[in-house]
């Protein structure tokens, strides 16, 4: 019985409970998990006293949440252990809070409302509007939102056209707290609601994806992975053989692919920052990239560029996306715009003191997303590293025919960070019915059509190349037109049905379990 236990224990208890439902985020998606997880949690919130003591458990779940699913932000800092070795016990628990902090407004929303439908109601509605703050919050982190649980497989995720991901999270936390319903006819109908909605939820997903789909485009698309560990990638004695790499996989699944389609256009992909060298400013680099292109094709690269002092020394540095033809031309460029925090600038202008951006310089943020379109390409929407994780975020104006998303998850190594980041980019091509094309340093490489199924994909420490033709678009998607607007307003629905329910019942405190 949870809530018999002294407080302290009851704070352990919430932090055990959040590192648990952290194994519903992939790789792992045990979703079931969830049924006991979070009727935990609302158990222990209902049964305290004050609202004090309610929001440090809900701070100590959401913290443990947030822990076990980003503890891989420690992988980065060991790439550079002997400047950051004092930060390795520090970084994930620091990054965790702010999961902890906005896992504390649904719970309050709990504990004020009667045991049952309202309290049910009232935090899965809060719980999403919570999400969707985290979102925006000092620039916006929303990663491992909880309906990304269901992204593994096609056919969980269709409701993300109409709803979105942050749909499926109020979804996700309606279910996980069915439990907690009394015994009786509300839990008999909590029941029969949940399972005829995960059937209904099913069934929309098989018609949808039995329909037609858009032909593919007149495209093959190249995504190279040159496996380069980012311990290695910036030393001076290895930049030209990672060159040499790129350059090797890119000239053999190039010629291949155009000899197998003659008259395609050829979309060869880079990784983020794969070209060691500034591509769009080293014409010998930019010389010996578009040599190993077959004649018609096109190269989509991760380089960084620079802008030069008097001096000799950068003063503007950029993540950027190059587009460079066979005769050396670059008829399309995209500057990232939505920077990292910590890891490409240094928030508060820089009091902090420590500075982890590679050689000290703040990476520029760019004017914004834009489509573009080289010659012989469909429109395509770039995407570095994880402006893919932001929904309702990532398609320029006017619609792009799809996106692509470059990477660099080196950083995180074999663990569990490339395989959330890689749900995310799969929810974003249901969301926004678009295919979309993602080339990752050292892995997850992977292709997905406009309805989020996988039709390619190479794991991490790999070397290689994926070769296939570009799926084509599907009409926008209701999510695609709506936005957020229709999760969040079924999210403000459930909280004020909540608060409304509340006040026809007077107030109960949880203790069972």
């Amino acid at each position: 019985m949870l809530t018999s236990l002294s407080w302290p224990r009851q704070l352990v208890a919430a932090f055990g409970l959040g590192l648990l439902s952290a194994l519903a985020f992939p790789p792992v998606h045990a979703v079931p998990v969830l049924l006991l997880s979070v009727p935990g949690l609302l158990a222990l919130a209902g049964a305290q006293a004050g609202w004090r003591r309610a929001a440090w458990i809900g701070f100590a779940w959401g913290w443990g949440q947030g822990l076990a699913g980003i503890y891989w932000v420690t992988e980065a800092i060991l790439t550079d252990t002997a400047n950051f070795w004092w930060l390795v016990p520090l970084a994930a628990p620091a990054l965790a809070i702010a999961f902890g902090v906005f896992a504390v407004p649904p719970v309050l929303a709990a504990r004020a409302l009667p045991a049952g439908w309202p309290r049910l109601l009232g935090f899965a509605g809060a719980w999403v509007l919570a999400e969707m703050l985290r979102g925006v919050v000092l620039t916006g982190f929303p990663w491992n939102l909880i309906g990304t649980a269901w992204a593994f497989a096609a056919l969980p995720v269709q409701g993300a056209a109409l709803v979105g991901v942050h749909g499926l999270s109020l979804l996700t936390m309606l279910l996980a707290g069915l439990p907690l319903l009394p015994a009786g006819r509300d839990r008999m109908v909590g029941a029969a609601l949940g399972a005829a909605t995960l059937a209904a939820l099913a069934g929309f997903g098989a018609w949808r994806l039995a329909q037609p789909g858009p032909p593919d485009q007149p495209v093959r698309l190249v995504l190279v992975q040159g496996n380069v560990a980012q311990e290695v990638k910036w030393r001076q004695d290895q930049r030209l053989p990672i060159f040499q790499r790129y350059l090797g996989l890119t000239e053999e699944a190039g010629r291949a692919a155009a000899a197998a389609h003659p008259g395609a256009r050829v979309a060869v992909i880079w990784p983020e920052t794969a070209s060691p060298f500034l591509l769009t400013q080293d014409p010998e680099a930019r010389r010996l990239a578009a040599a190993a292109l077959p004649a018609d094709a096109v190269l989509l690269a991760g380089t960084v560029r620079a802008e030069w002092g008097p001096d000799g020394r950068p003063t503007q540095v950029w993540n950027s996306l190059a587009v460079l033809e066979p005769d050396g031309s670059q008829p399309a460029l995209y500057d990232k715009s939505h920077l990292v925090p910590f890891g490409e600038y240094m928030p508060l202008g820089g009091w902090l003191p420590i500075r982890v951006v590679t050689g000290g310089l703040d990476f520029s943020a760019g004017p914004g997303r834009v489509a573009l379109a080289p010659p012989g390409l469909p429109p395509f929407g770039a995407l570095i590293c994880y402006e893919v994780i932001f929904p309702a975020a990532v398609t320029p104006s006017p619609r792009p025919d799809w996106l692509v998303n470059i990477t660099n998850d080196a950083w995180f190594g074999v663990s569990s960070g490339p395989w959330q980041h890689l749900a995310a980019a799969r929810l974003r091509a249901v969301e926004e019915g678009l295919p979309l094309a993602r080339a990752a340093q050292t892995g997850i490489s992977a292709l997905f059509d406009a309805h989020g199924r996988r039709l390619a994909l190479l794991g991490t420490g790999e070397t290689g190349t994926l070769t296939a033709p570009l799926p084509g678009p599907l009409p926008p998607t209701p999510f695609a037109r709506l936005g957020l607007a229709l999760p969040g307003l079924l999210a403000l629905l459930c909280l004020l049905g909540g608060w409304r329910l509340g006040g026809r019942a007077p107030a109960q405190r949880l203790t069972i379990m």
